[in-house]
């Protein structure tokens, strides 16, 4: 795996962890760090028997609190429309990736999520928090669109249209419990347990087959823009796919030998 230089990077028994550490910044993005998120999803996509699952994280109090004020912020103040469209590129493809990648992903949000860095946390699977945890989508707090990244079609499927809306616009401060009671967290919890809490999840998931955890995945990015008959085909394709599958075989063979599967994603 190459060299990360603009993020803490480790693999583990097959999980793979980004951590951002810039906390004296509150882990603010650089476009190195935009660029290497987009590539690292990227790379991890063609290694889905080796990782298993992608966690990110922040080190110190913030998670992270988006594009850096004078790293990228001032710098675009003076950019041209083609250079300002390219970044814009470049960092709608970071949220691509990590949604496209067939592994999961859980964002261990243990403090501030700002801007991108609520974007970011929004397009993992799974999002766990510490109750120090905050989200705010500030785009239109500072003269842009609140639509950034694809969070206009993140966001709404998330949590519904008319809460997505009031946060988008309003770009109003959301607590932890709050993100929770929307159906923005999965989980809420002190801060010394986040990590032991991502691990529970990652043993849940590690117990479970790769390969339905990825066609899952798959069906649910691409229901979400279908009709109600094209997603019911997709689904049967799906199944029929992962029922011819060694791991169906595999649990078929456990179940009758009263014996937990051994799933290798085949």
């Amino acid at each position: 795996m190459g060299e990360w230089k603009s993020f803490e990077y480790a693999e583990r028994d097959g999980v793979a962890s980004v951590t951002f550490s810039r906390p004296e910044r509150l882990n603010s993005l650089t476009f190195e760090v935009y660029r290497e998120i987009r590539d690292l999803a990227a790379a991890l996509a063609r290694r889905p028997g080796e990782v298993r699952a992608l966690v990110v994280r922040g080190t110190g109090r913030g998670f992270c609190s988006g594009g850096d004020v004078d790293e990228i912020i001032g710098q675009l103040v003076g950019a041209d429309t083609r250079s300002v469209y390219e970044f814009a590129q470049m960092t709608g493809a970071c949220i691509r990736n990590l949604r496209e990648m067939p592994q999961p992903v859980i964002a261990a949000v243990n403090g501030v999520a700002a801007g991108a860095g609520a974007v970011l946390a929004a397009a993992a699977d799974f999002r766990l928090l510490a109750e120090s945890a905050s989200f705010r989508f500030l785009f239109t707090s500072v003269g842009l669109s609140g639509g950034d990244m694809g969070v206009c079609w993140l966001l709404p499927r998330l949590i519904g249209h008319a809460r997505a809306t009031e946060l988008l616009m309003l770009g109003r401060e959301l607590s932890a419990r709050e993100a929770l009671q929307i159906g923005l967290a999965n989980a809420v919890v002190p801060g010394p347990d986040l990590d032991a809490a991502v691990a529970e999840w990652l043993e849940r998931l590690g117990a479970l087959a790769p390969w339905g955890l990825a066609m899952t995945k798959e069906v649910m990015n691409r229901a979400a823009s279908m009709d109600y008959s094209a997603a019911i085909e997709m689904e049967a394709w799906t199944q029929t796919l992962l029922m011819t599958a060694r791991d169906f075989r595999e649990f078929h063979a456990a179940f009758t030998a009263r014996r937990p599967p051994t799933f290798e994603g085949r």
